[in-house]
């Protein structure tokens, strides 16, 4: 158990940010009230098979589990933070209706929408490529589902103005967390997904994103933090294309804050720009992909929490730290030094571009000095 998380200033800002959650399919499964298991998938037809396969690799699971269950180690991570953000990747629905040719879908009930209220969630993103897997039907339903929760989204919407909206948390003072999220299309989000001034669908952009820097720069007012969440990029390697590293400073340039990317299953490089972090892959928090093998050499098994404070006024951040974590039996625990030390020199020998020192701390914690 590692100590006490780092704790907020007063009047200050501490984000806790992760990257995909994904609580469909043998998650739904195993929690209080699940969709029917049937899946649409060319090799697997039961959403149990991945309960099974997850069984059969690190022991049994306590089904059904609770509400606070696949999140384990986070939720003390979670509880030290003024506001907590995740990237969503999953449609809540029990919408029976798949998306054709798309050969992975991704759905949890909506009762277990309390699943995110247990972490404390304040913030899903929703530009992904699978919060349509169930149709535009689905999309309503966890748009509902969310907003019912109490829970804020960005990302998505039922036409392009409201997929194009940040969405605001207030702070302190009048100040005001502003979140624009973002989705690319060589992350797998199909080109019909894309909202439109008259039909319902994700914030899916091209590689400039000049409406977004400008919408940052005519919105931000001092004393706001502005976070771009941004889904791009495959899901296995290091390597972050030029492109991506452009857009991330072009909006950073307009005023953002911290760039929130995610996509890849496994962390990837980190880098700081005009003292902005920029995280270029978190990595999956929460998934049912134990038992499937063919890419162990990543460890995706290991992940990670990104904890980021801003002191009273400022927007640059004053501290960012990671906390490791390994995922088995569908919840988290905190990661063992060893494996915190080869998290460690994955993400400095894959950095992308200036990346500050990373060192793990008495606390079991990953600096960013």
């Amino acid at each position: 158990m590692l100590p006490a998380a780092p704790q907020p200033c007063s009047g200050g800002v501490t984000l806790m940010l992760a990257g995909d959650v994904m609580l469909g399919r043998g998650i739904d499964q195993v929690l209080p009230q699940s969709c029917r298991p049937e899946l649409y998938e060319p090799w697997v037809r039961d959403a149990r098979s991945y309960v099974r396969l997850a069984e059969r690799v690190n022991g049994p699971i306590p089904a059904p589990i609770d509400f606070s269950y696949p999140w384990g180690a986070a939720l003390a991570e979670f509880a030290s933070a003024s506001l907590r953000l995740v990237n969503l990747e999953t449609a809540i629905t029990t919408s029976a209706t798949p998306w054709p040719d798309k050969i992975i879908h991704y759905r949890m009930h909506p009762k277990n929408v309390t699943c995110l209220s247990a972490a404390g969630i304040d913030l899903c993103v929703l530009a992904n490529n699978h919060v349509l897997d169930w149709g535009r039907p689905g999309l309503v339903d966890t748009l509902d589902t969310l907003d019912a929760a109490g829970i804020a989204h960005a990302g998505a919407g039922l036409d392009a103005e409201r997929a194009n909206e940040p969405a605001v948390l207030p702070l302190f003072d009048g100040r005001s967390l502003l979140v624009w999220a973002l989705g690319l299309a060589d992350s797998g989000i199909p080109l019909a997904w894309q909202a439109s001034a008259g039909q319902s669908g994700v914030n899916l952009i091209d590689d400039s994103s000049e409406i977004t820097a400008g919408d940052i720069a005519a919105r931000k007012r001092h004393g706001d933090i502005v976070i771009v969440s941004i889904h791009w990029g495959g899901n296995w390697g290091y390597t972050v294309p030029q492109a991506h590293r452009q857009l991330a400073r072009r909006l950073i340039d307009a005023g953002a804050d911290l760039i929130h990317g995610h996509s890849s299953h496994h962390p990837i490089g980190f880098e700081r720009y005009r003292d902005r972090p920029i995280l270029y892959g978190c990595g999956d928090l929460i998934n049912d992909y134990e038992g499937i093998g063919g890419h162990e050499a990543y460890r995706p098994d290991i992940t990670m929490l990104v904890g980021c404070r801003w002191a009273p006024g400022r927007s640059a951040p004053e501290a960012l730290w990671l906390t490791p974590l390994r995922r088995r039996r569908f919840t988290l625990e905190f990661a063992s030094p060893k494996e915190a030390d080869w998290l460690v020199r994955k993400l400095l020998d894959n950095a992308p571009g200036a990346c500050p020192s990373l060192e793990r701390d008495a606390d079991g914690r990953l600096h960013w000095r």
